[in-house]
């Protein structure tokens, strides 16, 4: 009989071709769980304002997997000390650290489910992974916690310069066309060094680390923190919303019986088992688009013309300010929506709301970016670099946003 190669290489538009290093690896994306991610956006509705951002989860995972693979032969070409065991358990750890991302990825984070984060979803899918791989996945998901002993590894998944950031800077630049987000990820790799255990940067790559944190900057403003994204993604939070409130007083008529147990039901922490992580893996893009268009049509009005909204682009009016939205200014659009659509205040709230987005680069209280000296000194990136600006984006930004109906102007 023969046995299948389980050694893929696969052609990525960003680092040319990925090399699948394990059979181990190559079975875990064959799963199912992770092919759903074929099917989530990696930047919910972003293509609505950059129409090349319809790249998904799945290429952000393949791409981490890679950059972490070169993360790893750099450092042990260095003399770190790193096990094979510990080299294949952080590339699945990378490889699966969004696989519990639910539709749209961010956009609904906390409308499928309330108050469950993708990281512990993620978590949630690597213990049942981990079973049915008989405990092979056990020290990725202690390095995917922080609990591993070499505080390197699990700095590698989650830190303020991960893999994570790496590839998605690097790919959202790609797929949006805005220049400003494109860094360097293998410069930066190869400055990659272990000292005392802690992840540092050579002092020759302070320059690649600056490029990456003003990148950083620039990409929320201009992509991810877009106020027409902002705006789109506010309205398919309350068209979800509206649907569980119309499914509960007259039935939503939709043929999506996994869709319709989460619009059904409540599901928070307190109820979410084994069963409702099944349920939840069946969920993607494709099922919310088309029950929006199944919705476009309903008896509602709100849940009607929200599903128009998102299915035509034809979205709300959004201003950003730098002062919080003065509540008269809030009231009266409302009562202008309200009496334009014929419909009451509080459905009016629908399509009237407020809010504040806030954007932070770098955040030095938490944990640091340390560059390393060839004198042996470590500093933070923040008091080593001789940008000025760079200790300003240390500082979070807040603005503020409004929208409203365009007949309101």
């Amino acid at each position: 009989m023969n046995q299948r190669n389980k050694l893929k290489i696969i052609n990525d538009p960003i680092y040319g071709f990925i090399t699948i290093p394990s059979a181990l690896i190559f079975d875990l994306i064959e799963h199912p769980y992770f092919q759903r991610l074929r099917r989530i956006t990696q930047m919910g509705l972003s293509h609505l304002v950059y129409p090349g951002a319809n790249h998904t989860r799945f290429h952000h995972a393949l791409g981490c997997l890679h950059l972490m693979k070169k993360s790893i032969d750099i450092l042990k070409s260095k003399g770190v000390d790193i096990t094979e065991e510990e080299e294949e358990s952080v590339q699945i750890a990378i490889l699966l650290h969004d696989i519990g991302h639910g539709p749209f990825s961010h956009a609904l984070e906390h409308s499928i489910v309330s108050d469950i984060s993708h990281e512990y979803l993620s978590l949630e899918f690597m213990n049942k992974l981990n079973s049915e791989f008989d405990g092979q996945l056990t020290l990725a998901i202690d390095i995917f916690r922080g609990n591993h002993h070499k505080k390197f590894l699990c700095q590698l998944i989650s830190s303020q310069l991960d893999i994570d950031r790496l590839d998605y800077l690097k790919r959202d630049s790609f797929y949006t066309g805005v220049a400003e987000g494109n860094i360097n990820s293998e410069r930066l790799i190869n400055m990659l060094n272990v000292v005392d255990d802690e992840l540092v940067v050579e002092e020759k790559g302070i320059y690649s680390i600056e490029k990456f944190l003003v990148a950083r900057r620039l990409m929320y403003w201009q992509v991810y923190l877009h106020k027409t994204s902002l705006c789109a993604e506010q309205i398919l939070i309350r068209l979800l919303r509206r649907a569980k409130f119309v499914f509960e007083i007259s039935q939503v008529k939709i043929e999506n019986s996994t869709l319709n147990f989460f619009l059904r039901n409540k599901i928070d922490s307190e109820n979410f088992d084994d069963s409702t992580l099944e349920l939840f893996s069946k969920l993607d893009d494709y099922d919310i688009i088309s029950a929006v268009k199944v919705w476009q049509y309903h008896d509602d009005f709100v849940l009607s013309k929200l599903s128009q909204m998102i299915l035509n682009r034809d979205l709300l009016k959004v201003k950003l300010k730098n002062e919080p939205v003065d509540p008269k200014k809030l009231e009266e659009y409302l009562k202008k929506a309200s009496k334009h659509f014929n419909i009451s205040e509080s459905d009016a709230e629908f399509f009237v709301f407020e809010g504040s987005t806030s954007n932070l680069a770098y955040q030095p209280d938490k944990e640091h970016i340390n560059i390393w000296y060839k004198n042996g000194k470590i500093k933070d990136v923040s008091s080593a670099s001789d940008q000025l600006n760079l200790k300003a984006l240390s500082k979070a930004v807040v603005k503020y946003y409004i929208c409203h109906p365009k007949s309101n102007n």
